[in-house]
């Protein structure tokens, strides 16, 4: 009883421990994508913004804006992908759902939204 005990616990660990493979995420979208502007205050000083996007693999990122090389807002958000549109959504905040396409101009990735204008860029 012992040895048939034993051979159906290695043979259900064998098939658990087969069934647990994670799918790989190739997406084009993983990876940081930004968005920068500078914005003139006066005649002697400029305001410079930078936000950036972290795309993993697990359909989840990081949202960062910089204003002056300073972190002024994070959060976390989620992305899915349905016909090559990627909906961006920031739970937990106020921001706005986003929907995106990429799309590669003279060898630039780029992320657009539905109205033709660049949303973020490769970096």
């Amino acid at each position: 009883m012992k040895k048939l005990f034993s051979f159906l616990s290695i043979v259900l660990l064998v098939v658990v421990s087969n069934c647990s493979d994670i799918p790989e995420n190739n997406d084009p979208i993983l990876g940081v994508w930004t968005n920068s502007n500078t914005l003139e205050t006066n005649s002697r000083t400029a305001s410079i913004t930078r936000e950036e996007w972290i795309f993993n693999d697990v359909y989840l990122g990081r949202y960062q804006a910089y204003s002056n090389n300073e972190l002024v807002f994070y959060t976390d958000f989620k992305w899915s992908n349905d016909n090559d549109i990627y909906v961006i959504t920031y739970t937990g905040t106020d921001v706005e759902e986003v929907a995106v396409s990429l799309v590669e101009e003279d060898g630039t990735d780029i992320l657009s939204l539905t109205n033709g204008a660049v949303f973020a860029i490769r970096e």
